[in-house]
This record gives structure tokens, sequence and C-alpha cells, in this order.
């Protein structure tokens, strides 16, 4: 059965629930509000001189922020990608596409997830659902997933608890690191794991590590609650009432983020998951993170307002970095990854 209108169909659900309800968590939260700069008063520093670059995986970054993941295979997916390119080339940022199953699928869907002629320059991310290894994908499919974007770098997305509450759940998780593992090993681009919204232990961290995974995104709890959303998707009470109960699990972004560190503290980690602000940015590199990702701010600032607001906010973001380097007394990005200067509340 070809599931490319049911995927089509799902993406649409997931932008429009997104854009009309709270689906955040709403007792959890990123838990990097548990923490503090000791401030500065004598920086030593020109605000003027602050260097916001980072580079990863060969490619610099004007700031170390990554539009996250998020959609791709349909129309309204496809505007949507456009405006998220277009604000990633003028400001020198780094982005994700969503699932690329769609198009796997159905090849008709391919433009909606190609940007890469108008980001020329960006560090560009695939996606695909490592449960996927469990489902007839492969090599093949993930290097045409690479190939139809010209991708700096595969994203297999992992999303158990998502996939338990989807009416079209795929739920077989039995056995996939070895799959990915085979992946990491003959993929000639690099591997990113990346969670959805409930983070990643230190021990799932160590063991994609172990399989050939080149970074991770922990994206933990404490932003999109995605049972949250499949709640509003359910098509009978019995899988909302299943998916609500869900609603405050996982792992929260700044706890995650600090149990990969310390498990792999040579990985590349990317900080997502209810990243609120500059600040939040510059606390998630000093607990060990290489830099930050937002997803659901991005896709309300593009409905409302389009590219102009997407660049907006990204400049917002690199203001309030950029301040919270200098009066933390940090002259660059590299300075900024140093725990002496963030507290424990």
């Amino acid at each position: 059965m070809n599931q490319a209108p049911v995927t089509k169909i799902r993406k649409d659900d997931h932008i429009r629930i997104n854009l009309e309800e709270d689906v955040t968590f709403q007792r959890r939260t990123s838990g990097f509000e548990r923490y503090t700069f000791t401030h500065n008063a004598l920086p030593e520093l020109n605000l003027a001189e602050i260097d916001s670059r980072q580079c990863c995986f060969g490619k610099e970054l004007q700031l170390p922020l990554l539009i996250s993941s998020m959609t791709g295979g349909t129309a309204v997916a496809q505007k949507f990608n456009h405006i998220f390119a277009q604000a990633a080339q003028a400001t020198g940022i780094a982005m994700g596409v969503g699932s690329q199953r769609a198009a796997i699928e159905d090849d008709t869907l391919t433009p909606t997830f190609q940007i890469r002629a108008i980001a020329p320059d960006i560090l560009l991310f695939a996606n695909l659902g490592a449960v996927q290894l469990n489902y007839g994908y492969g090599l093949d499919e993930c290097q045409r997933a690479v190939d139809m974007i010209e991708a700096d770098a595969l994203i297999l997305h992992f999303n158990p608890l998502q996939e338990a509450v989807q009416p079209e759940g795929d739920t077989n998780f039995s056995g996939l690191l070895a799959k990915v593992e085979a992946i990491c090993r003959a993929l000639p681009v690099p591997v990113i794991a990346k969670e959805v919204g409930w983070g990643f232990s230190g021990k799932s961290a160590r063991q994609l590590a172990d399989a050939g995974v080149a970074a991770i995104d922990v994206a933990g709890a404490g932003g999109t609650s995605w049972s949250q959303v499949e709640m509003y998707r359910a098509p009978t009470a019995r899988l909302a009432r299943a998916a609500a109960t869900f609603a405050e699990w996982g792992i929260e972004t700044a706890v995650s983020l600090q149990q990969c560190h310390r498990a792999v503290p040579d990985m590349p980690l990317i900080a997502s998951g209810g990243i609120q602000n500059g600040i939040d940015i510059a606390k998630a590199i000093a607990l060990g993170a290489k830099m930050g990702g937002l997803a659901g701010d991005f896709l309300r600032a593009a409905d409302n307002g389009g590219i102009e607001a997407v660049i907006e906010r990204i400049e917002t973001l690199g203001d309030e970095l950029r301040i919270a380097m200098f009066v933390a007394g940090a002259k660059n990005v590299e300075a900024l990854a140093d725990t002496a200067k963030l507290v424990s509340r």
C-alpha cells in the first residue's frame, strides 16, 4: 500500500495543530531556567567584537543556531520550507527539513523539500525516521533523502512515543541499533540522531555514538509536546486519552544535554526543545551543545510575517546571544563553552 496520501495528510495536520492549538508542555520546562551565568561587570570586551560564529560539519555558521526539522511533503509545507531556507541563507544559520518519507514514497513531492537553489550556502540536514529502517528502508532510501536536497548530513529521528500514540504509527523499534550502525558505516555523509521532543538519556547517547552516529540532537522535553499534537489528531476518544496521558513525558532538554555530554563528551550535540531566547542558547552551549535549535517559534513567525518575521526572530536571538556572551565574559563561542561561567540556581 502506498502510504504517501496518509503521510501528506498527517504533515498538514501537524502544521495546522501547531499553529492553532497550545501543544507546549504545561508543567514541564526545558530546565534551562535552573541555571544562570555569573554576571561579569568587568568583561574587558567590546560588544561589537563578540564573535558568535561556529563551525559545524565543515561549514561556518554566523550563529550557533538551527531551524529545526519541521516539514515538507505538501504545498503548505513547501511554502514554509522556502521561507525557512531564505531566512537561513540570509542569516548564515543551519536548517533541517522534515521527514522526507512522503517524497521517498511519491517522488512528485520531491520539490516540496528542495531548497538548495535558494539556500546554496547553508548547512542543510536531510531527515528520515529511524524506525523506517525496520519497515523496508535501507541505504538506498537514506542516500536518496540526502541526494534529494543536496544535504550535508542526514538526520535519523527517533520518536517511539509519537509513533505509539499515532493511529498509523510504526512501533517496531526492535533491533534498530544495528541497522543504524550499518547506515552510519555506509552513508558518505554524517548521520545525526535526533529525538523529537522527549530527549535522549546518556545511555542512549553512548549506544548511538558506538554505532557511529556523528552528532546528536537531544530535542528534550519542555517545548512542543508531540503527544499533545497527536491527541488532537486521534480518531477515537480512547487513543486521545492515551496521548493526553503522556503530555508531560520526557527528559528535560537541559538534563538530557548534560547526560549526553557526560556520556559522550567529544560528540557534537544540538540542544532543542523549549529554547526560548538567546540566553537559553548560551546556556546550552555552556552545558555542552554545539548549537541550539528552534522549530515552533519559526513556524509561527513564518505564518504571521513571512521571511521578514523569521529573519527578525533569528536576528533577535543573535542579539540576545551576543549580549549574554558579553556580560558573561565570553569573547567567542569557544569561550562560552565553559561551565564555570554557569551556575545552578
